[in-house]
C-alpha cells in the first residue's frame, strides 16, 4: 500500500512541477501581492475579485486590462474583424489573466500559451491577406479539462489517467479551430466529475473568485472561476446534472446547458466506458454576458455539428421573431429541496417585476412537477452506468471529501418516500435499466401535459437551494438534475446578491430535507441567479425567453 501511495503523489508531483515550468516568470505573482491574502484560501473569506488583482500586480498593461475587461463577446469579435485589436493582443491579454486566477484559485489544468500565441500571429497575418478564418476568428476561448486536445492531456482529475496522452481532438474542439477560436488554456473539474465541488488530487479544489470560503461548484468549477475573474470570455463546459448551471450559480454567471446532441459532445474524455451511457450530458457555453452565450450558440450550430460528430444533430439554428409578452411557469419549491432565504427571496424578487412588466406567470405545483422523483430516476440511471471509482482504486489515490459526502446524500435519498422506479435486486441490469426508463417517460410524458395545459412558453426555477455554500456542502442538484432528467435547455441568469440584512431569517432544515446548513455571513455577497428552461428542441425560445426575462429584471 504505501509503494502505491508513493506511486501516485509521484505521478502528482511529477505533474504539478511541469505546470509549475509552464507559467512564465514574469507572469507570476509578486509578494506584495500575495501578502494580502488570508492563509489557506480555502479556509478565510478573500474576495479575490473585490481585490482587483490583475491591476494591482501591475502583471498586466491598461490596454490589457481593458481588453479583459470591458469587452462583450460580440463587441470584442467586432473589435478583432475591425482591425482595432490584434488576436495576439487580445490572446496576450486572456493568457496572462487566466495565469493569474490560476495561481489564485487553482482554476487550470492544461495550458497552452506558446501554442495560442503562435495560432494568434497566424490568424493575424491571414486577416491582413482578407482570408478571416470564421466567425470566432482570434477569439480566446476556454475549455473543460474533459474537452481532449492533441498530444496534451485530459486526466479529468484522475491520476491514473496521467501520462496518457489524447490521439486526438474532441469533436468541439476541431469546430472551434474551423470557426477561428483559439484556445489557451483547460480548467479543472472535480474527482469523477460527479460532484458539485471542484477538486481533485492533482491540481488541488478550484476556488470561488468572490469568496475563496465558498465553492466555485462543479463539474465545470474551474471554468466558473476562470470566467468570472475574467480570465476567460467565454468557457465551454459539460452538463449531466447541472455542471454547467452550478458553476453559473456559484460563480454568478450566464450559463446554458442546451438540448443534449445540439452541441458535439463527441471526443470526451470519460470517467466511465464508452458506450456506457445511457444519461447523456451536454455541452455548453458560460460567459459575464447573455449575448455571447445566445452568439456562440448560433455559431456552432451554424457549422453544422453533425459534420464533426456522428451522434450530433444536423437540425439548424433558428431565427425566431420577438416575443415581449411571456407565458412564465414559475416552478414551487420542491419539500425535500428548500430553498434558503436568499434563494427564496431572489425568486419572489424575479416574479414581482416579471408580473409588472406584464407577463403572465403560473405557479406550478410541486406535486405536478415531480422534482423529488426526477432527482430519484437520475441518480439510478447513475448508478446502472459504469464504474468511475475504479479509475481511483486503480491508482491507489483517496476520494475527495465531496465524493464521500455524494455517497451519503445518496444513501439518505434512498431512505425517503418518494416514487421511484421498481426494480429488485433479481433483475439484470437490462432489465433494471428498462424499469428506470419506464419511469423517466412517465415523468417527460407529465410534463407534456403542463405545458400544454398552461401554455407556456418558459418556466423560471432556482438554479439549487442556496447560493454558492461552503467547501464540499452542495447537496443534491435537484433544480439542475430535472432538467437533464427532461433533456430540457436551460439558462442561469445572474441576478442580485445574498444580503445579511435581507436574508436573516432563520432557516432549518428538517432531516427528511436535502439542503446545505444555512451561514448567512458566508451567503452575504454571494451571488444570486434565476433558471430559465423551455421544453427539449427550443434551445432558441428559451435563449429569446431569457434575454427578455434578463432585461426585465437589470431594469
Amino acid at each position: 500500500m504505501a509503494s502505491t501511495e508513493e506511486d501516485w503523489k509521484a505521478k502528482v508531483a511529477r505533474k504539478q512541477a511541469s505546470l509549475q515550468a509552464k507559467v512564465p516568470k514574469e507572469w507570476r505573482l509578486p509578494e506584495s501581492i500575495t501578502s494580502l491574502l488570508k492563509l489557506p484560501l480555502a479556509e478565510h473569506p478573500n474576495r479575490l475579485i473585490d481585490l482587483d488583482i490583475p491591476r494591482r500586480s501591475g502583471l498586466l498593461s491598461e490596454r490589457e486590462l481593458q481588453i479583459t475587461e470591458k469587452y462583450t463577446v460580440r463587441s470584442l469579435l467586432i473589435a478583432l474583424r475591425s482591425g482595432e485589436i490584434s488576436a495576439v493582443e487580445v490572446t496576450t491579454a486572456f493568457c496572462k489573466r487566466a495565469c493569474v486566477a490560476g495561481q489564485l484559485t487553482n482554476c487550470l489544468t492544461e495550458t497552452y500559451y506558446d501554442e495560442a500565441l503562435s495560432r494568434a500571429r497566424e490568424l493575424d497575418l491571414a486577416r491582413e491577406r482578407g482570408d478571416a478564418l470564421g466567425p470566432l476568428h482570434g477569439l480566446p476561448i476556454s475549455l473543460k479539462d474533459s474537452f481532449q486536445i492533441a498530444g496534451s492531456e485530459a486526466t479529468i482529475g484522475y491520476v491514473s489517467y496521467l501520462d496518457r496522452k489524447s490521439e486526438e481532438n474532441s469533436a468541439l474542439v476541431d469546430l472551434l479551430l474551423q470557426q477561428g477560436a483559439i484556445l489557451y488554456v483547460k480548467t479543472n473539474v472535480p474527482q469523477t466529475m460527479m460532484t458539485a465541488d471542484s477538486e481533485n488530487n492533482i491540481f488541488g479544489r478550484t476556488l470561488n473568485p468572490h469568496n475563496t470560503l465558498l465553492t466555485a461548484g462543479g463539474s465545470t468549477g474551474g471554468e466558473g472561476a476562470l470566467v468570472a475573474f475574467r480570465g476567460s470570455i467565454l468557457g465551454v463546459g459539460t452538463d449531466v446534472a447541472g455542471s454547467i448551471r452550478i458553476p453559473a450559480l456559484c460563480d454568478g454567471l450566464y450559463g446554458f446547458k442546451p438540448t443534449t446532441s445540439r452541441v458535439p459532445y463527441g471526443g470526451q474524455a470519460r470517467a466511465g466506458d464508452a458506450g456506457n451511457s445511457f444519461f447523456l450530458a451536454a455541452a455548453g457555453p458560460l460567459a459575464n454576458d447573455l449575448e455571447g452565450i445566445a452568439d456562440w450558440m448560433e455559431v456552432v450550430i451554424g457549422a453544422r455539428p453533425a459534420r464533426f460528430d456522428a451522434a450530433a444533430l444536423d437540425v439548424p439554428w433558428r431565427q425566431l421573431q420577438p416575443k415581449q409578452q411571456l407565458r412564465i411557469g414559475v416552478l414551487e419549491p420542491d419539500p425535500f429541496f428548500p430553498l434558503q432565504p436568499p434563494v427564496q427571496r431572489t425568486l419572489h424578487e424575479a416574479v414581482a417585476r416579471l408580473q409588472s412588466q406584464g407577463h403572465t406567470l403560473v405557479t406550478l405545483r410541486a406535486d405536478k412537477t415531480r422534482i423529488a422523483e426526477a432527482t430519484v430516476v437520475s441518480w439510478a440511471m447513475f448508478g446502472l452506468m459504469s464504474d468511475g471509482f475504479a479509475r481511483l482504486r486503480a491508482s491507489g489515490e483517496p476520494f475527495i471529501q465531496s465524493l464521500q459526502a455524494g455517497g451519503a446524500l445518496a444513501s439518505k435519498l434512498a431512505q425517503q418516500a418518494i416514487p421511484r422506479p421498481q426494480y429488485d435486486s433479481s433483475m439484470t441490469d437490462l432489465q433494471r435499466l428498462a424499469a428506470v426508463t419506464v419511469h423517466r417517460d412517465a415523468l417527460k410524458e407529465s410534463w407534456r401535459k403542463l405545458w400544454n395545459l398552461h401554455n407556456l412558453d418558459v418556466v423560471i426555477a432556482p438554479a439549487a437551494q442556496c447560493t454558492a455554500p461552503l467547501h464540499d456542502t452542495f447537496s443534491l442538484p435537484a433544480y439542475t438534475v430535472l432538467l437533464n432528467c427532461l433533456d430540457y435547455p436551460a439558462c442561469v441568469i445572474p441576478f442580485g446578491q445574498g444580503s445579511r440584512d435581507k436574508d436573516g431569517q432563520p432557516f432549518v432544515v428538517k432531516p427528511e430535507q436535502f439542503c446545505p446548513e444555512y451561514d448567512v455571513d458566508a451567503a452575504d455577497g454571494a451571488p444570486c441567479v434565476i433558471q430559465v428552461f423551455a421544453n427539449r428542441m427550443q434551445d432558441e425560445e428559451c435563449l429569446r425567453a431569457a434575454k427578455v426575462i434578463d432585461a426585465c429584471l437589470k431594469g
